[in-house]
C-alpha cells in the first residue's frame, strides 16, 4: 500500500469519528430537551403523544453508537436517565394515582437508557443501580398485569446482577434487590401459571437471605401468599401443595427467629409465624383433619399467639368436627368473654356452632347472642344473620319448634327490638320482619299453626304502628286469623279479623269472617256474609267459588248452594267468571241438592232454571261446543231421567212428570250430530211424563183439565212421530236388547188411547191405534189383553177396542207353546160378558146367541185334553153353570131345542171341571126328565117350566 493511500484511510476514519461525535452531541441535546419538557410538565395535563416516540428515536441513535461512547458520555447518559426517572417519580407522587402504561413506558425507557452506561467508571455499584431500575419498572408492569414485559425487566435485572458474586455483595439494599428479584420473577411466573418455575425461584431465594430478618420475612410471606392462593381454589390436590408451601414459610420463620436479636424483628417474625400456623390450622380444618387443627391451636396458645380471635373459631370448629360439643361450647363462651372481639368474627362463630349443633345448640346460641347484644355494639345486619341462621327454613317437627322458641325469645328481647328502631335501619327492620314472616309461613305450610302464630306475632314487633304500615298490619292480622282458624280457636280468629277490618276492610277479610261463621255452624250468618262480599271494591267472583268450596268442606250445603246461586245471578247479569262455566255451576248445585232426597223441589227449580238459560243462550253457549257440550247435555238429561224415576217410585207423580218432561227437553237439544239414542230417550221421557201426569190425577182422584189433556196429547203425538221414524227392529217384543223396550210402546198406546177417549169420546182412531199396536213387533198378548181390559173401564169405554184387543190377545195366547190358561180363562169370561152386553138388543138374537155359544164351544175345545186342574176350576165352573143357566129362558118360553143346546154344552163343560160331580148328577137327571117330557109331549103330556141348577 502506498503512503498516500494510508493517509487517505486515516482521514476518512477521522471524518467518521467526527460525524459520530456531532450526532451524539445532537442526540444528547435532543434527549435533554425532551426530558426537560417532561420535568416541566403539569401533572394535570396529558403528555404529547409523540414524546415517547422521539425518546425512543434518540435511544436508538445512541444504541447504534454505543461502542464509541466515552466515559464522559456515559456520565451524561446516567444524568439523563436519573433526570427522567426522577421526573416520573414526581409525576406519580403529584397525581397519587395508579401507574398507567405510559408512565411504565417512560420508566422502561429510563432503564433502557441507563443500560447503555451500566459499565461506567466512577459511579459506585452502577450495575446494581441499573438493575434496580429494571426491577422497579418490572414491578410496575406486574401491577399493570403486563407479565411478559415485567418478566423481561426482571430477567435483564437478573442478568446484570448475576455478573457479581453474591459473596461480594455486602450492601443491605443490594442484598434486598437480589432477593426481591427472585421473588418478583417467582410472582410473575405464578401469574402465568408456571407454578414449578415460581416455586423453584422461591427456593433459590433461600440462598439470598443473608441472615436478614426482613429477607426471612419477605420470602416466608411469599410462600404463604402462594399457599393462600392454592387454598382459595378448594381443590384436593392443591390443598397438599398449599400445606407444603406453608410449612416452608413456617420453617423460614423459625430459622429467622433463631438468628434475630432485635425485639421488633422478633415480633414481626413471630406475627408471621402465628399467621402461618393459623392458615395451616385452617387448611387442616378444610381437610377435616381436626386433631391437627387442635395441635396447631395448642402450639399457638402455648407460644403466646392465643390473642387472635380466629383461634377460638378454629378450635371450636375442630371440636365440633370431632363431635365434642361440650368443648366447642366452652370455646364459644370463652369468645363471649373476650374484649374488643370483631363483630364479623363472633357472628361467624355463632353461625358455625349452630350449623354444626343444630337445634341442640339453639339455646346456647341464644344465650351467647344476648350476652353479646348487651356487651358489644351489634349491628342490625349481624343480628339478622344470626336470626336467619336460628330460624332456618321453617317447617314442622321437634327441631323446628325448638328453633321457633329460641328465635321468639331473641327477637322479643327489648334490646333487640331497640336495635331495629329508628329511621336509619328501615331497610334492616324490613329484612328482619321478612325473615320472621318467612319462617312463620314455613310452619304454616307444615300445618304447625302454634309455631306459625308465634312467628307471625313476633314479626309484628318489627312493624311500626303508623298509618303508613296499616296495610301490612292488617295483612298480619288476617294471617293470624287463619292460624287460629287452623287451631279451631274461633274467638281469637274473630278478634284478629275484626282488628284487620278496622285497619283495611277488604274482600279477604270478609271471606275470613265467612269462614268463621261456617265453622261456628252459623248458616244464616254465613249466607249473609257471603251475600255482602260483592259490595267490596276488590271483590272478584272467585271468592264466591271459594265460599262454595269452603261450605262443601264443612258439609254446610245450604251455604254452598246459596254461594253458587249468587254466581248464577252474576251470569244472568251478563258478567263472565274466569275458569268456571255457568253449566258447571248448575251441575254442582244439582249434585249438592241431590244428596238429600227431600230436596226434589229444589232440584227441579234449578233444573228448570238451567233449561231457561239454555233457551236464552243456545246449546253451544250454555253446554259448550263439540264433545264437551254433548257430555254436559247427556248429564242433564240423565240426571233429569233418574230423578224423575226416583220420584215415580216414591209416588210423587207431579214431580216425576216434570222431571221426565225436562229430560225430553235436554235430550232434544242438538249439540253434535244427533244420535238415534237421543231421539229414543226423548220418546221415552215424553211417554213417562204423560204417564206420570195421568197417575198424578188418579192419585188425587181428579180429572185432567182439557188444557192438560191437549198438552198430554201433543207430547204423545211427538213421541208417536219418533216411534214411527224408528226402524222396526228397535222395538221387537222378543228381543231383550231392543233399544225401545216393548212396554214403552205399550204405555204409549194405552196413554194415547186414554187421552183420545177423554178428549173426543169413542172414535174410530182409537181402534186403529190399537190395531197398529197389535201389528207392531212390540206387541205381545199380555199387553193387548191389558188394553182390552182398560178399554172396558171408565165412563168412556170402547167395546170395539176391547173386543178386538181381547180376541186378538186370546188368539196369540192360544198360539203360544205354553199357554197361560188362567189368563185365557179370564179373557174368555170377559169376552162372553162383553158379547152378552154388546150384542144384547140386536134384531138377530139367534146370531148373538151363536156368537156367545161359539165362545162356550171354544172354551170346551180348549179344555179337551187338559190335565185335571190345568184349566182354572173356578172359571170352568163358571162356564159350565152359566152355559147351563142360559138354557132356562128358552125352556120357559118353549124353545126346547135351544134350551137343550145350552144344557148340553153346560153338561159337556161340567164334565171337564174337577169337583162338579154333584152338579153332573143333577144335570143328567134333569136332561133325562127333559127328554121324557119331550117324548111325553109328543104323547100329550105337559112339560116342566125350569132348568135352573
Amino acid at each position: 500500500m502506498r503512503i498516500s493511500e494510508i493517509s487517505s484511510q486515516d482521514f476518512r476514519q477521522s471524518l467518521h469519528e467526527h460525524h459520530q461525535e456531532e450526532t451524539q452531541s445532537s442526540t444528547f441535546s435532543h434527549l435533554e430537551t425532551l426530558i426537560k419538557q417532561i420535568e416541566s410538565h403539569s401533572p394535570q395535563s396529558t403528555l404529547p403523544e409523540n414524546l415517547f416516540r422521539d425518546l425512543q428515536f434518540g435511544l436508538s441513535q445512541l444504541t447504534s453508537t454505543s461502542s464509541s461512547l466515552s466515559n464522559s458520555d456515559k456520565i451524561k447518559i446516567w444524568k439523563l436517565s436519573y433526570h427522567l426517572w426522577n421526573a416520573c417519580v414526581d409525576l406519580s407522587n403529584a397525581t397519587a394515582a395508579k401507574f398507567t402504561e405510559d408512565h411504565a413506558k417512560f420508566r422502561q425507557f429510563s432503564a433502557d437508557l441507563l443500560l447503555l452506561a451500566a459499565d461506567v467508571t466512577g459511579v459506585p455499584s452502577s450495575t446494581f443501580k441499573c438493575a434496580s431500575f429494571y426491577y422497579k419498572t418490572g414491578l410496575i408492569w406486574h401491577d399493570l398485569r403486563k407479565f411478559d414485559l415485567a418478566n423481561n425487566c426482571f430477567e435483564k435485572a437478573t442478568d446484570l446482577t448475576s455478573r457479581i458474586s453474591t459473596a461480594n455483595v455486602t450492601d443491605t439494599e443490594e442484598r434486598k434487590i437480589l432477593l426481591g428479584l427472585n421473588i418478583a420473577r417467582s410472582r410473575t411466573a405464578w401469574e402465568v401459571s408456571d407454578r414449578n418455575l415460581a416455586i423453584n425461584l422461591l427456593n433459590r431465594g433461600k440462598t439470598l437471605i443473608f441472615g436478614s430478618s426482613e429477607n426471612y420475612k419477605a420470602l416466608a410471606n411469599q410462600y404463604l401468599v402462594f399457599a393462600k392462593s392454592l387454598l382459595s381454589t378448594k381443590e384436593a390436590s392443591n390443598l397438599n401443595d398449599g400445606l407444603k408451601l406453608m410449612n416452608e414459610a413456617l420453617e423460614l420463620c423459625e430459622r429467622g427467629l433463631r438468628i434475630v436479636k432485635r425485639q421488633d424483628e422478633t415480633i414481626d417474625l413471630k406475627g408471621l409465624k402465628f399467621k402461618t400456623l393459623r392458615f395451616i390450622a385452617a387448611l387442616h380444618l378444610q381437610k377435616d383433619e381436626f386433631d391437627s387443627v387442635l395441635k396447631c391451636v395448642r402450639v399457638l396458645r402455648d407460644d403466646g399467639g392465643d390473642d387472635h380471635p380466629s383461634l377460638s373459631v378454629l378450635a371450636m370448629k375442630a371440636w365440633l368436627g370431632l363431635g365434642r360439643h361440650g368443648e366447642a361450647e366452652k370455646e364459644l363462651r370463652g369468645m363471649a368473654a373476650m374484649k374488643e372481639i370483631p363483630e364479623v368474627v363472633w357472628v361467624s362463630v355463632v353461625e358455625a356452632y349452630f350449623q354444626a349443633s343444630g337445634a341442640a345448640g339453639a339455646e346456647t346460641v341464644k344465650e351467647i347472642f344476648l350476652v353479646l347484644l348487651g356487651k358489644f355494639h351489634v349491628t342490625a345486619s349481624s343480628a339478622i344473620r344470626i336470626v336467619r341462621r336460628l330460624a332456618g327454613e321453617g317447617g314442622g317437627g321437634d327441631e323446628g319448634r325448638v328453633r321457633v322458641k329460641v328465635v321468639a325469645e331473641v327477637v322479643s328481647d327489648d334490646r333487640m327490638v331497640a336495635l331495629f328502631a329508628g329511621k336509619e335501619v328501615v331497610k334492616e327492620r324490613t329484612t328482619m320482619r321478612t325473615v320472621l314472616w318467612n319462617c312463620a309461613v314455613g310452619h304454616f305450610q307444615a300445618k304447625d299453626y302454634e309455631m306459625s302464630v308465634e312467628m307471625f306475632e313476633k314479626s309484628m314487633l318489627y312493624l311500626p304502628c303508623n298509618l303508613e304500615h296499616n296495610i301490612l298490619r292488617a295483612k298480619s292480622f288476617r294471617v293470624l286469623c287463619l292460624c287460629y282458624l287452623g287451631l279451631s280457636q274461633l274467638d281469637r280468629a274473630e278478634e284478629y279479623i275484626n282488628e284487620a277490618e278496622k285497619l283495611e276492610p277488604n274482600i279477604a277479610g270478609s271471606f275470613l269472617k265467612f269462614k268463621i261463621k261456617l265453622q261456628n255452624n252459623d248458616v244464616d250468618g254465613a249466607i249473609a256474609q257471603m251475600q255482602s262480599m260483592p259490595t267490596y271494591l276488590d271483590f272478584t267472583p272467585g271468592f264466591l267459588s271459594l265460599a262454595a268450596h269452603e261450605a262443601l268442606a264443612c258439609h254446610t250445603f245450604p251455604v254452598a248452594v246459596a254461594s253458587l246461586s249468587n254466581i248464577l245471578n252474576l251470569y244472568s247479569s251478563g258478567k263472565s267468571i274466569p275458569h268456571t262455566t255457568e253449566v258447571t255451576v248448575f251441575r254442582t248445585i244439582v249434585i249438592i241438592l241431590m244428596q238429600d232426597p227431600g230436596n226434589r223441589y229444589e232440584v227441579l227449580k234449578y233444573m228448570k232454571r238451567a233449561h231457561t238459560r239454555l233457551s236464552e243462550l243456545g246449546p253451544e253457549l250454555f253446554f259448550g261446543k263439540g264433545e264437551v257440550g254433548n257430555r254436559e247435555m247427556k248429564w242433564f238429561g240423565v240426571t233429569s231421567w233418574n230423578t224423575g224415576f226416583k220420584a215415580g217410585k216414591e209416588k210423587n207423580f207431579e214431580v216425576c212428570a216434570q222431571f221426565f218432561r225436562l229430560a225430553s227437553e235436554f235430550y232434544g237439544v242438538v249439540v253434535i250430530d244427533k244420535a238415534q239414542e237421543y231421539d229414543i230417550m226423548v220418546c221415552k221421557s215424553l211417554i213417562l211424563s204423560v204417564t206420570a201426569v195421568v197417575a198424578d190425577a188418579m192419585q188425587k182422584q181428579t180429572n185432567l183439565l182439557e188444557a192438560e189433556l191437549r198438552q198430554a196429547f201433543k207430547l204423545l203425538e211427538k213421541a208417536g212421530k219418533i216411534l214411527t221414524s224408528l226402524p222396526a227392529d228397535c222395538m221387537s217384543a222378543n228381543d231383550q236388547s231392543s233399544v225401545v223396550k216393548p212396554n214403552f210402546v205399550f204405555i204409549y198406546t194405552v196413554q194415547m188411547f186414554n187421552i183420545r177417549i177423554q178428549l173426543n169420546g169413542v172414535e174410530p182412531q182409537q181402534l186403529q191405534l190399537v190395531k197398529s199396536f197389535a201389528d207392531s213387533k212390540s206387541c205381545n198378548p199380555t199387553n193387548l189383553i191389558q188394553i182390552g181390559f182398560r178399554a172396558l173401564d171408565g165412563a168412556h169405554s170402547n167395546h170395539e177396542v176391547a173386543e178386538f184387543a181381547l180376541t186378538t190377545g186370546l188368539s196369540s195366547l192360544l198360539a203360544s207353546t205354553q199357554p197361560d190358561y188362567q189368563t185365557i180363562a179370564l179373557v174368555l169370561r170377559k169376552l162372553i160378558e162383553l158379547s152378552s152386553i154388546h150384542h144384547k138388543g140386536r134384531d138377530n138374537d139367534d146370531s148373538d146367541d151363536d156368537v156367545v155359544y161359539g165362545m162356550y164351544k171354544q172354551a170346551h175345545r180348549i179344555m179337551i185334553g187338559l190335565k185335571e186342574g190345568e184349566y182354572p176350576v173356578k172359571e170352568g165352573k163358571w162356564l159350565a153353570m152359566t152355559a147351563w143357566n142360559r138354557g132356562g129362558i128358552p125352556l120357559r118360553v118353549g124353545q126346547v131345542d135351544i134350551a137343550k143346546r145350552w144344557m148340553d154344552i153346560g153338561l159337556d163343560l161340567a164334565k171337564k171341571v174337577h169337583g162338579m160331580d154333584n152338579y153332573l148328577s143333577c144335570m143328567n137327571d134333569f136332561v133325562a126328565r127333559l127328554e121324557k117330557h119331550i117324548a111325553a109331549k109328543k104323547g100329550g103330556l105337559g112339560a116342566s117350566s125350569s132348568s135352573s141348577v
